[in-house]
C-alpha cells in the first residue's frame, strides 16, 4: 500500500490568483510533495495543488510593495505562486519547511525534522510524530491554558511540569528524567515550542538540559494559536469578561469605513468566545457600533493602500479578511502593537466559534 504523504505544515494564507491581481485567504497544507490549497479548512477537495520536485522558493518578495511578508514559490514548469503570511516568523516557518521538503524530494529523501536521537539516546521505537498527536488529543491530551507571570498573560499554553507529569501519566515514560530526555527531543524537532524567558534561556543552552521540568517554564504547540500579552493594569485583564465571551484584548485603533473610505478611531474589543472583534466610539457608549466575525478569517499586515492618502496612516496597517471575503482595514499605533493585534485575532480566529 503506498503511504500518503506527510502533513508537514497547514493553516491560513493569503494567496494570490493565478489570472487576477487578487488576494484571497486560502487554507495552505504544506505536503512532503507539494502545497495543496483549500478555499475553506473543512473542504475536502483542494481548489489547486502546486508539485515541489523542481520547485524554487524566493523570501522576501518585493513584487507587491502594498504586501509584507510575501513568499514566492516557483514552480518546475515556472508558473509562479504568491503567498503573504500574517507576520514574520509565521512567513519564515512556512518558508523554511517547504525549502526542506523541495530538498527531500529532490534528493529522493524522507522529510524529517532535525533528530535530536543520537545526542540523547532516545529509544528508536518511539515515534514523536504520534506522541504529538496523542498530546494534543482533545480529551486525553495536555490541557491549554492561560498562565500569568511577570505581568503578562500566556495564552494556548502549558508548564514544563505538566508535560512531564503527562507522559508519566500516559505510560510514555518510566522516570522523569526519561521524561526529560523525551520533552528535549519534542522540543528540539518543533513539536513544542517555549514561552517566556526562563524556557527560552533553557532552550537556547542557558541550562543544562533543553526542557525545564518546572511550573514556570511554559510551553506550547507550534500550531495552537499561542500568544503573549502585556497585563499590568487592572483595566487590562485579559481574563475580563465583559458583554459576550472573554475579553482577549482591547484598544484604540483606526479603521476605514467601507463607503467614505475614512477612517476613524474606534475602541475595539476582541473576543475569545464567541469569536467576534466589536468596535465602539471611544467616547462612549455601551453598544457596539458594529462587529467583525473572526471564525475563519485571515489577517495579515499590510503597507499601504489606494485610498490611504486620505489619512497619514504611517504604514502600520493590517487587513482583515473575512471568511466572507469581506475586507476590513486597520491602523495600530506601532509596529510592535500591530504584531500583537494580529497574533491575537490569529489566535482567536481559530480557536473562536
Amino acid at each position: 500500500m503506498e503511504r500518503e504523504p506527510m502533513r508537514i505544515r497547514e493553516g491560513y494564507l493569503v494567496k494570490k490568483g493565478s489570472m487576477f491581481n487578487t488576494w484571497k485567504p486560502m487554507w495552505v497544507v504544506l505536503l512532503e510533495d507539494g502545497i495543496e490549497f483549500y478555499k475553506r479548512k473543512a473542504d475536502n477537495s483542494p481548489k489547486g495543488m502546486v508539485p515541489l520536485k523542481g520547485s524554487s522558493i524566493n523570501s522576501p518578495c518585493q513584487d507587491f510593495g502594498k504586501r509584507m511578508f510575501v513568499f514566492k514559490l516557483t514552480a518546475a514548469k515556472q508558473q509562479d505562486h504568491f503567498f503573504q503570511a500574517a507576520y514574520l516568523e509565521e512567513r519564515d516557518a512556512w518558508v523554511r519547511d517547504i525549502k526542506k521538503a523541495i530538498h527531500c524530494i529532490d534528493g529522493g529523501q524522507r522529510f524529517a525534522r532535525k533528530s535530536t536521537r543520537k545526542s540523547i539516546r532516545l529509544p528508536e521505537t518511539i515515534n514523536l510524530s504520534a506522541l504529538y498527536l496523542s498530546m494534543k488529543d482533545p480529551e486525553k491530551g495536555i490541557k491549554e491554558l492561560k498562565l500569568e507571570k511577570d505581568k503578562k498573560v500566556y495564552n494556548h499554553c502549558f508548564t514544563g511540569t505538566t508535560v512531564i507529569d503527562w507522559l508519566v501519566s500516559s505510560n510514555s515514560i518510566r522516570n522523569r528524567k526519561e521524561g526529560l530526555m523525551l520533552a528535549s527531543s519534542l522540543l528540539s524537532e518543533g513539536y513544542l515550542q517555549p514561552a517566556g524567558d526562563t524556557s527560552k534561556a533553557a532552550a537556547e543552552g542557558l541550562s543544562d538540559i533543553p526542557f525545564l521540568d518546572l511550573s514556570d517554564a511554559y510551553y506550547y504547540f507550534p500550531d495552537s494559536g499561542f500568544f503573549c500579552e502585556g497585563n499590568s493594569s487592572d483595566d487590562d485583564v485579559v481574563l475580563k469578561e465583559e458583554f459576550r465571551g472573554i475579553v482577549v484584548k482591547q484598544g484604540c485603533l483606526l479603521k476605514q469605513g467601507h463607503r467614505r473610505k475614512n477612517w476613524k478611531v474606534r475602541k475595539f474589543v476582541l473576543r475569545e468566545d464567541p469569536a467576534y472583534l466589536h468596535y465602539y466610539d471611544p467616547a462612549g457608549g455601551e453598544e457596539p457600533l458594529g462587529a467583525i466575525h473572526l471564525r475563519g478569517c485571515v489577517v495579515t499586515a499590510v503597507e499601504d493602500m489606494p485610498d490611504s492618502k486620505k489619512y497619514d496612516v504611517d504604514n502600520i496597517l493590517f487587513e482583515i479578511i473575512t471568511a466572507n471575503d469581506i475586507h476590513y482595514y486597520l491602523q495600530a499605533a506601532s509596529s510592535a502593537e500591530r504584531t500583537e493585534w494580529i497574533k491575537a485575532i490569529q489566535a482567536v480566529s481559530r480557536t473562536g466559534k
